[in-house]
């Protein structure tokens, strides 16, 4: 396991797992994927609309299956993060692309992803993704307020 020793001297913090987390879904790399999860037996993971996958096994499996469909277009636009000890819960919006014909848009999915710092670095444990709504989009000034500064009067 060579690479997940590789892995681990980019993990020095929640912040670097969580980047690495996107990067991986973003190029369909199954396998950096799962090395930044952690190896209790416990490890969880809700993608948007479905069941509680528990285990590394099971993990791998979904990831496999959703990436043989091509990598996730997601972007981590906000987060909220709360650390105590080695535990770290960060609360993600993701924006995730979707093209069809009629062009780009944006679905969004609120996240909250969870790592303990373990002796390899931050380790993912858990990952629970649901489905967002514009209300989530609009209690995020940061979102709302792209583009053109403005002035109101």
């Amino acid at each position: 396991m060579v690479r997940k020793a590789q892995s681990a001297l980019l993990l020095a913090t929640p912040e670097d797992t969580e980047a690495q987390f996107y990067e991986a879904l973003q190029t369909a790399d199954l396998e950096r994927l799962m090395a930044l999860w952690g190896e209790e037996d416990e490890v969880s993971c809700v993608h948007p609309g479905g069941p509680r996958v528990v285990g590394q096994a099971a993990i791998r499996a979904s990831f496999e299956a959703i990436f043989g469909r091509g990598a996730i277009p997601v972007h981590a636009e906000c987060q909220r993060r709360l650390m105590v000890g080695d535990t770290a819960i960060h609360h993600v919006l993701e924006r995730v692309e979707i093209t069809s014909e009629a062009g780009t848009e944006s679905a969004w999915v609120v996240a909250t992803n969870v790592y303990l710092k373990t002796a390899l670095g931050w380790r993912l444990v858990s990952h629970h993704a649901s489905p967002g709504t514009t209300q989530d989009v609009k209690q995020e000034p940061s979102i709302v307020s792209t583009g053109s500064p403005t002035t109101l009067h």
